[in-house]
């Protein structure tokens, strides 16, 4: 099984890596957590659940980004991964 890892540390990104695992964890790193953490939870979880994925491991590292980019890179992280590990 294969990690994924989509977008950069720059400023107003984010870094989005997914790995399999045997349950679903978030590990979220900010640079505005204090303030915005559970939100980007619920942007990720949302997404995760649009897409019925379950055990994996996420980690986002932000950098700023908006929830529309935290949201473009998991998108893209997901599409990857399914391609990577299961060919569809």
């Amino acid at each position: 099984m294969k990690t994924i890892v989509v977008g950069s540390l720059e400023s107003s990104d984010c870094l989005i890596t997914l790995t399999p695992a045997s349950e679903t964890t978030i590990d979220i790193e900010s640079v505005v957590y204090d303030a915005f953490g559970d939100q980007i939870r619920a942007v990720i979880e949302a997404v995760l659940s649009r897409h019925h994925l379950d055990d994996v491991h996420i980690r986002c590292q932000d950098k700023g980004a908006l929830d529309y980019a935290i949201e473009a890179r998991l998108e893209t992280a997901i599409r990857r991964y399914k391609e990577a590990n299961h060919g569809s």
